[in-house]
């Protein structure tokens, strides 16, 4: 398989032949992607279709990968310094007056910690991204420390790193993995993959992995044991690192990085909940981390971590769309995301309130943001806006239907077309969200979550709400069927149920059986109740974080919706009665 669109070439260097690949446009700064094992290049083949629209992108097969020829004889082939000569070899026919900006996941990442290391190659790197592999000599240092000081917390990382790296003893016994490769390995291996990361099926991995794996092999066997016995002391990093860290990665534990800062003078670090090959299952994110470090770098500042808060950065770089973001709890649920280092995606049918919305999210400290315009009750309108999300951005990580509006009146006063339209809104909205994002997070296979903005009204049975406390029932028991089906494939959801927020949904909120004057001073006096209850939307978005952090089902949040949400469970006989008292407005 080739990269579509990729200019290739072949470097000389070291008895070998390189197949190096070329995107986008050379006068722009070059970023260098360096695949793993048993990978070849085209594991950054959606890596490299992001990047290439800014920047110079260039890819290349390990020795004895892909399309690359193998060093003969095999042992002593591998070693760091030989892999070093080739990167300076591909970095020289590409970029000869620049630096680049090197990017290693797995094995990639390990020899790109040598490249970034040692003094032959300062002032070839501008920077380097390191995902899912550490520098052996830190590795080895980080051992010596828990064998020669232990701790019962130090010596448990020791076992269960060493629990992880099961496959490296495997890969040092003589030929057995050369024979599992090419054998039932080999054609099991893709399958392997889908079920463990919950890749998609498709054109990877390549024709060339039993070959390649076997050949990888000895990238363990000429480097792991010699390295770790003797890890230099000089391992410090002469360019800005970012270091990207899946944290459901099974085979490196993130505990193997704590004492990183030691190494390198400028970094910066990420986490993503995600498994070990987030080039093929979080193209998206890591395109953007990597896209936000070099332009950081080549503007001459170093980037700064996402700001996480008290979410560390676990929704940093995350794509979040929050509907109803123009103002009130939708707003104030797009700004904390941002904070916690998002992409927000603000939508709403104000195209003026999104914009406003999104500008703001960025200066907060949003990765990114963008503004969209629909009304969430059009089906078609719903529809081209997530062909747009997904083209322009990728999977939703965090969706929040949050878009509504309020319905005042008795059951009898209120007309088809008054029900008609709350349904719509506050239902159908939601619908349309969960089928058309849930979706796509449903087929990425890499989870994500569902945020439902309900109300205290869904299980406050209220006389003077019928329509509005309908729907949001409805869209809770949406919620609660949906939380099950999804279960299986990681994907949480959530059921929001705010009581009185001080928002503008009683500017705009409909009172039926009454005329004009009358509907009015309703909504006027509902405003000054609301303003007197002063609950600030912020903290209904600061429970929106929390629950998608802990993976809640039903987040009641005012102290009277917490109580309402009590008594419906243990005393509704008295929230039934409650319901009888004419509320006067």
């Amino acid at each position: 398989m080739t990269l579509k669109g990729a200019r290739e070439r072949r470097v000389r260097t070291g008895g070998v032949e390189l197949c190096v690949a070329e995107l986008g446009d050379p006068g722009q700064p070059t970023v260098m992607l360096v695949h793993g094992y048993p990978d070849s290049k085209e594991v950054w083949s959606q890596v490299a279709a992001r990047l290439a629209e800014r920047f110079h992108v260039v890819l290349y097969d390990v020795r004895g990968h892909g399309r690359s020829t193998a060093p003969r004889p095999l042992r002593g082939g591998f070693t760091l310094a030989k892999l070093t000569d080739d990167f300076l070899a591909v970095a020289d026919a590409v970029s000869p007056d620049r630096p680049v900006h090197l990017v290693g996941h797995d094995w990639g990442s390990v020899q790109s910690w040598e490249f970034v290391t040692v003094g032959r190659t300062e002032g070839r790197i501008a920077s380097f991204t390191s995902m899912s592999g550490p520098s052996l000599d830190h590795f080895g240092h980080w051992i010596d420390a828990r064998v020669k000081r232990p701790t019962p917390g130090r010596v448990g990382q020791l076992l269960g790193q060493g629990a992880r790296s099961w496959y490296v003893y495997l890969l040092h016994t003589p030929a057995l993995p050369e024979l599992a490769w090419r054998g039932p390995l080999g054609r099991r291996w893709p399958k392997i993959l889908q079920r463990s990361e919950k890749l998609p099926a498709g054109d990877y991995p390549t024709s060339s992995l039993p070959s390649d794996a076997a050949h990888g092999a000895w990238l363990y066997r000429d480097n792991v044991r010699s390295r770790l016995r003797r890890p230099r002391s000089d391992a410090y990093a002469h360019a800005p690192v970012q270091l990207i860290t899946p944290l459901d990665d099974a085979f490196l534990s993130e505990r193997l990085y704590d004492d990183l800062e030691q190494w390198v003078p400028q970094l910066t670090r990420r986490t993503l909940p995600a498994r070990h090959w987030i080039p093929r299952t979080r193209p998206d994110q890591v395109s953007a981390w990597i896209e936000e470090f070099v332009t950081s770098v080549e503007g001459g500042r170093t980037a700064a971590p996402a700001a996480g808060g008290r979410h560390g950065d676990r929704f940093g770089g995350q794509l979040v769309l929050v509907t109803g973001a123009g103002s009130g709890i939708g707003r104030a649920t797009a700004f904390a995301f941002a904070e916690a280092g998002a992409r927000v995606v603000a939508v709403d049918r104000d195209a003026e309130a999104a914009a406003r919305t999104a500008e703001l999210s960025r200066l907060i400290g949003a990765a990114d943001a963008w503004a969209e315009t629909a009304d969430v009750s059009d089906e078609h309108a719903m529809e081209k806006l997530a062909e747009r999300v997904h083209r322009d951005h990728g999977v939703l990580d965090v969706l929040v239907n949050n878009a509504g509006i309020g319905l005042s009146g008795s059951f009898f006063t209120t007309t088809t077309e008054d029900w008609r339209r709350v349904l719509d809104v506050n239902l159908w909205g939601v619908i349309h969200g969960c089928r058309l994002f849930g979706a796509r997070m449903a087929e990425r296979g890499q989870g994500g979550h569902i945020v439902n903005i309900a109300s205290a009204a869904a299980y406050q049975p209220s006389r003077a709400l019928p329509a509005y406390s309908t729907s949001k029932a409805a869209v809770l028991m949406l919620s609660e069927c949906l939380r099950a089906e999804l279960a299986g494939q990681d994907i949480g959801v959530t059921a929001i149920c705010p009581g009185i927020v001080n928002t503008n949904i009683t500017a705009t909120a409909r009172f039926t059986g009454v005329d004009e004057a009358e509907e009015r001073r309703r909504r006027q006096r509902s405003a000054r109740l609301y303003g007197l209850r002063n609950y600030p939307p912020e903290k209904v978005a600061k429970a929106v974080l929390e629950a998608v952090t802990h993976n809640r089902a039903v987040v009641p949040v005012t102290p009277e919706a917490r109580g309402a949400h009590l008594m419906s469970r243990f005393l509704p006989g008295v929230l039934r009665r409650v319901a009888r008292v004419e509320p006067r407005l």
